[in-house]
């Protein structure tokens, strides 16, 4: 017994009682209401995160669609102004073929 300290044996002995009350202590009804409360706020936090990734999600969706609007309506106009500049391009081509007559 001579190889082991006094004071290594005491915080030994220290550890054993303070893991013991702490057991207890992590156990008791105070502390589950504790954690019941503290469970309760993570979930109403939860709950208003959600909420906000709902509202963001819909206003995503929102501007997606408006997106994909304008471009329907531009491609609509770019082609609207390519079958006109053929229809100029073929109405000359056929007064260049009259005037040859």
């Amino acid at each position: 017994m001579a190889g082991i300290s006094w004071s290594k044996l005491g915080l030994f002995a220290g550890g054993v009682l303070f893991g013991t009350a702490g057991v207890k202590l992590l156990s008791s009804k105070d502390a589950k209401k504790c954690y019941t409360n503290a469970t309760a706020a993570v979930l109403r936090a939860k709950e208003s995160v959600m909420e906000t990734v709902t509202t963001v999600r819909e206003n995503c969706d929102d501007i997606l669609a408006d997106a994909k609007e304008i471009n329907e309506k531009r491609a609509a106009e770019e082609e609207a102004a390519l079958i006109e500049d053929a229809c100029e391009e073929a109405e000359k081509n056929i007064g260049d073929a009259a005037e040859e007559l």
